[in-house]
């Protein structure tokens, strides 16, 4: 007995540090979440409206270059110039409408070393409220009007950059916020903020 009690455990230690190294590069590949600061250019409305938000997202592996992510963010009120008739002078307006994004799909990645390029593609909705609340309050109205606001059907094609240093990382996305409302309207979107692996 003592005999396989020996074998059992030096075996266990010769092969305990083969365990660690392959564990090793997959210790923060099973999910990620981050915030982020989003930037929507607003084509629909003439002068175009830049509005800027928060956002959070939360995106699940599915394999060594995809991962399954949903997201959503809230964008805040905006002043914005608006030209008098006479063509010199002009006054600042304050917009009531405040647009809410949710979107849901798949991110494919190079998965080269610790930053990595990608391409997104969800699809989801965009609700546009009118408001003159601030952000919190604000938030909860639209997301309380998802089924029976101004909601319409959205799809977001993008690419983007992210860099990780373990756990931590920084990423960037560049896409087209399409919203389909008596045909397809296309709008620039910007995120960047920071997100945790693990």
């Amino acid at each position: 007995m003592k005999y396989l009690l020996g074998i059992a455990a030096l075996a266990f230690c010769l092969s305990a540090p083969s365990l660690v190294l392959a564990q090793e590069g997959n210790e923060y590949n099973h999910a990620e979440v981050g915030v982020f600061v989003d930037y929507l250019n607003y084509a629909r409305t003439h002068p175009h409206i830049n509005f800027f938000g928060l956002g959070g997202r939360a995106a699940f592996n599915a394999g060594r270059y995809a991962q399954v992510e949903a997201e959503m963010n809230y964008d805040f009120k905006r002043n914005y110039t608006n030209e008098i008739s006479n063509g010199v002078s002009t006054q600042f307006v304050t917009t009531r409408l405040r647009p809410l994004s949710a979107l849901f799909g798949p991110k494919f990645n190079t998965n080269v070393g610790e930053a990595r390029a990608f391409f997104t593609f969800k699809a989801g909705f965009v609700n546009f409220s009118t408001t003159t609340e601030n952000p919190p309050s604000g938030f909860t109205n639209a997301v309380g009007t998802i089924t029976t606001g101004n909601t319409r059907p959205a799809l977001y094609p993008g690419v983007g950059l992210e860099g990780f240093w373990g756990p931590f990382g920084l990423r960037f996305d560049l896409g087209d916020d399409i919203y389909f409302d008596n045909g397809a309207r296309n709008n620039l979107r910007l995120t960047f903020g920071p997100a945790i692996r693990f």
